[in-house]
């Protein structure tokens, strides 16, 4: 399987990831790994590496989104915030959206997680795999 370090076209890729991030509703959020299933893998990468290394490509875009994406609501597949630099800022942002956090750090997913849905029954886009 080849490495990627990021898609392709980088660019292309991260606008998709935030299109994507912008509709998710306050008080929800989604993992790094929910989102790369919504977006086809780029052309010349097979799905077997793009469900390897797409996850760490939404990390990489949310780490350059601009300011009108609200980045504080993508968090790790175990609904804990990945440790970084802005990481206290994350969570306050999401308590002060009515998010609650375990003694464990953990938000629950089955209560905040988003369902990818925009509408009532409207799905964002066809899961891949």
């Amino acid at each position: 399987m080849p490495s990627f370090a990021s898609p392709p076209n980088p660019q292309a890729y991260y606008e998709q990831v935030w299109s994507i991030v912008r509709q998710i509703p306050v008080g929800k959020v989604a993992a790094y790994g929910q989102i790369a299933k919504m977006i086809p893998p780029p052309n010349g990468v097979e799905i077997e590496t793009y469900a390897a290394f797409a996850p760490r490509w939404v990390g990489g875009a949310m780490a350059a989104c601009p300011d009108d994406v609200p980045w504080q609501r993508v968090v790790n597949s175990q609904g804990k915030i990945s440790e970084r630099a802005g990481a206290e800022r994350q969570r306050q942002l999401l308590e002060d959206e009515g998010i609650i956090f375990d003694a464990k750090d953990r938000i629950d997913l089955k209560k905040y997680g988003w369902n990818g849905k925009t509408g009532e029954d409207e799905p964002q886009q066809p899961k891949l795999f």
